[in-house]
């Protein structure tokens, strides 16, 4: 069974954590939840309130299969402002883990330099000069990083995370399964 991490800092975008968050785990695969500050209580960019399952400093960085981010701007900001987490993407990174990240939060993949020569897609205008190829697809998957456009890309985001951890066809299940 696959392993993924999702890191929520203060701000981040709601529906860009939980959708996929509920969808990874109807197709089976093992998520965490994981606050970047000293606190479990995260609080969303429209103020929802959610308890991570674990703090950043709780967790083995290196035990997991997959590692996502999502958006906000609040929430990139704080996500960028976390020397750890950069470190850590960056060296699971080189080891071919799969990094994910949706709306504004590639644009820290694209600052630490997981983007060069990559193809990815963010919310307009966090696209950047990151020396990779930016494409106005809702959802890109070169090699192992996925990257999605914003919070109305949040099924097909997760749906390529599924096809790539599992398989095509339990992503095509979990989509049956909420009636896209």
């Amino acid at each position: 069974m696959s392993k993924l991490v999702i890191f929520l800092a203060d701000g981040f975008e709601t529906c860009e954590a939980l959708i996929p968050l509920d969808l990874l785990k109807r197709a089976g695969i093992e998520v965490e939840t994981v606050s970047i500050s000293n606190q479990y209580e995260v609080v969303s960019s429209h103020d929802v309130e959610v308890k991570a399952d674990k703090l950043f400093e709780e967790i083995d960085f290196e035990s997991y299969d997959a590692y996502f981010l999502p958006g906000g701007l609040n929430g990139t900001n704080n996500l960028f402002a976390h020397v750890a987490l950069k470190n850590g993407l960056v060296k699971e990174s080189e080891k071919g883990k799969v990094i994910c990240a949706i709306c504004a939060a590639p644009s820290i993949l694209g600052k630490i330099g997981l983007l060069k020569d990559k193809r990815y897609t963010c919310y307009p205008g966090f696209e950047g000069d990151y020396e990779g190829d930016y494409t106005k697809e809702k959802v890109v998957v070169d090699g192992n990083i996925i990257t999605g456009k914003g919070m109305g890309a949040s099924i097909e985001f997760a749906y390529e995370i599924i096809k790539y951890l599992i398989d095509e066809n339990e992503a095509k299940k979990v989509l049956m399964s909420i009636q896209y």
